[in-house]
């Protein structure tokens, strides 16, 4: 069935799904695929869409795939990072690139390839991920993603093995002439005792006009430990819709730095379950919308086990007329004695026409609980500019220092120096001078 009048849900009913021959997976797109048809996109009467609103996007079509994609030229500086120089697994407009990729000589317990590749070698440890259906009015994408997905990454780290060179996952957005959609599903999982360094870029060309959207499921096993870093730069026109699941098992650690700079409208859904005793979730991020930019980040939270802890610390900028949505919400379930939680999320309004909307929640169902959440929206402190301008510092510039100050507090504890150097100057070069 589909809703008439409505060209987004009526064109992507229309788009083939991902041909697969798999049995348990040809359904479940197809269940999906109804579900999302069924349901369509979600409007400000949901409550986690309650600031974001797709009347724009309900009336655009998009066109599934591009056919030049696995030939197209792309400019390997355009994905360059500095000390990122381990295994690397790119794609463009949703098509692996092996010419781009690095895949030789993985190191020892590191297990990484297309999903594609992993469903036609052995599809079965894929069906739990990949079977799985999507209900709800609000994972609309999540439906379309599940349904359309033909490719994506597999990456295991075997039990006890140290992955030292960070692995770089790289998904291009390049112009095609016309609206185009994308759709790629990543499986993550660490064994007990594994450590990985993930580093994640999105990267577009001018001109690129697009509809991408990302479902990955990360799975740390007990006393695994992972370092994720996403830095999302996508071209002015793109759409990007993702949604992250991670599940922590007993002293599983996992620290997630996140820069949302690019994109016309960006949402990120975020969901951590710390599910073993001890396990512990960090999160840094910043979304810095310009121009008319709209970035919705929704973070959620679940300490389900005894003694678990989780801290996040998340910036948003706002500029011209842009707007930044953030929802960060944590519960401490029953029987989750002894946790410790703790999310802040502080945000400087640029313009007078800019806007942040911003909605900590935090439930507690258990004892001994250590926990705090709070939110700020203001602008520059007007001291510290007098006491920069006092010095001889011009007030353009005074603001600029200040700001990317206030930024750069969240990249303090990611490990690598050059990285999170060159982070922070992407930063800076973002902010109006």
């Amino acid at each position: 069935m589909t809703q008439p009048g409505v060209p987004f849900v009526a064109a992507s009913a229309a788009a083939p799904l991902p041909h697969s021959g798999i049995g348990w997976l040809d359904e479940a797109r197809r269940d999906n695929l109804a579900a999302f048809i069924q349901a369509g996109l979600p409007d400000t009467r949901v409550e986690a869409w309650k600031y974001t609103a797709l009347r724009a996007l309900a009336q655009r079509a998009f066109e599934q795939g591009d056919a030049q994609a696995a030939v197209r030229a792309v400019d390997p500086s355009l994905f360059a990072l500095p000390a990122v120089d381990g295994p690397r697994l790119v794609f463009v407009n949703g098509m692996f690139r092996g010419d781009l990729s690095s895949l030789s000589d993985l190191p020892a317990g590191l297990t990484l390839q297309p999903l594609s590749a992993a469903l036609a070698q052995d599809p079965e440890p894929l069906r739990f991920a990949l079977s799985r259906r999507y209900r709800e009015r609000g994972d609309a994408f999540a439906s379309l993603n599940a349904a359309q997905a033909a490719d994506g990454v597999v990456l295991r780290v075997a039990a006890g093995a140290k992955v030292d060179a960070p692995v770089h996952l790289v998904f291009i957005g390049a112009a095609t002439g016309v609206d185009t959609a994308w759709h790629l599903r990543q499986v993550i999982e660490l064994a007990e005792c594994a450590e990985l360094t993930l580093v994640e870029q999105h990267v577009g060309t001018d001109g690129a006009r697009q509809l991408g959207t990302l479902v990955a499921d990360v799975v740390l096993r007990d006393g695994a430990r992972l370092h994720h870093t996403v830095l999302q730069d996508a071209a002015t026109d793109t759409v990007l819709v993702r949604r992250d699941a991670l599940t922590l098992g007993a002293s599983a650690q996992a620290l997630l730095h996140v820069l949302e700079l690019g994109g016309s409208l960006v949402r990120h859904d975020l969901q951590a379950e710390l599910a073993g005793d001890g396990a512990r979730f960090d999160t840094r991020g910043v979304f810095m919308p310009r121009g008319r930019q709209h970035i919705d980040t929704q973070l959620a939270i679940r300490h389900q086990a005894l003694g678990t802890a989780s801290s996040s610390s998340w910036r948003g900028v706002a500029d011209d007329r842009a707007r930044g949505v953030f929802r960060g919400a944590i519960v401490v379930a029953p029987g989750a004695d002894g946790s410790d939680a703790s999310l802040n999320n502080k945000n400087l309004l640029l313009s007078p026409n800019a806007e942040i909307d911003t909605k900590p929640e935090l439930e507690i169902y258990a004892d001994e609980v250590q926990a705090a959440h709070g939110a700020t929206v203001g602008q520059l402190d007007e001291r510290a500019l007098f006491y920069l301008r006092s010095r001889g510092i011009p007030l353009a510039e005074a603001r600029t220092l200040l700001t990317a100050a206030f930024c750069r507090a969240v990249l303090d504890d990611l490990p690598d120096a050059a990285l999170r150097e060159h982070l922070a100057g992407l930063l800076a070069a973002r902010l109006p001078v």
